[in-house]
């Protein structure tokens, strides 16, 4: 972590506080007060639920990298179709148009609702990660340079291995950027679509629980939480995406 990174936290954290004072409302608890509900959370539990920390963060990675997996499943192969070969990407495109600009989040209480609770939210996570990663793939297939499909061609390679041997690998810088942008999608995602599922008992749940108990440095701990679990698995992207790249030889 840099100066720069660090100087720009503490710039955060007194903002955060001076806001806080100004405002003199419950509803903005001061930093030092979410810390003491954050402790207290991993100290003692959920006095009202009797869940611990571990419990709402287990629930909440669970449905989040269930809807990852499957996001990832099925938008790479299809991605990969859709960009490489033109008749299906016309035949595909005025309906990804259509479906893309919707926020995942309108999706929840359909899902949820209509479906369960279990597999709901998941589905909701599995709507917001996919998209990113469905048009960084069908993009990166596009820009591959024709000249080196053409050299496969001429050195007698087949459609298959044109596919596996060249299409796949160089797209998938791309792939790692559709992942970036979709794991932060992903936690938008859950965190709506478990305050429509309480049964789930996520981070979602608890925030939710904590601001209709009135307990604001509660709710706002809730938030810290989902920021850290956030830039948990956001770094962890970016330093796979790093380390392919450069085993790659392209830069990230």
């Amino acid at each position: 972590m840099g100066i720069i990174t660090v100087t720009s936290l503490v710039c955060f954290v007194f903002a955060w506080w001076d806001v806080a004072l100004v405002a003199g409302s419950v509803a903005i608890p001061t930093p030092a007060e979410t810390w003491d509900a954050l402790v207290e959370l991993y100290n003692h539990g959920d006095p009202i639920t009797g869940k611990s920390i571990w419990d709402y963060i287990g629930s909440s990675l669970s449905t989040f990298f269930k809807g990852f997996l499957l996001a990832l499943v099925v938008a790479v192969p299809l991605g990969l179709i859709i960009g490489y070969w033109k008749p299906i990407r016309e035949f595909a495109q005025p309906v990804i148009e259509v479906m893309r600009p919707i926020a995942p989040i309108a999706w929840a209480p359909i899902f949820i609702l209509a479906i369960n609770y279990t597999l709901g939210p998941v589905l909701v996570v599995f709507i917001g990660i996919f998209f990113p990663l469905l048009t960084n793939m069908i993009f990166g297939v596009q820009k591959i340079e024709h000249n080196l499909i053409d050299a496969a061609k001429t050195m007698g390679a087949s459609q298959l291995q044109i596919f596996v041997k060249v299409i796949i690998p160089s797209s998938i810088p791309f792939l790692m950027n559709g992942i970036k942008i979709g794991l932060g999608i992903g936690w938008m995602c859950i965190v709506a679509a478990e305050l429509y599922a309480p049964q789930l008992s996520g981070i979602g749940f608890y925030l939710a629980e904590q601001a209709t108990a009135g307990f604001w440095p509660g709710a706002y701990s809730a938030i810290v939480i989902i920021a850290v679990l956030g830039i948990m698995t956001t770094g962890l992207a970016e330093y796979i995406h790093k380390f392919v790249s450069k085993r790659m030889g392209v830069d990230a």
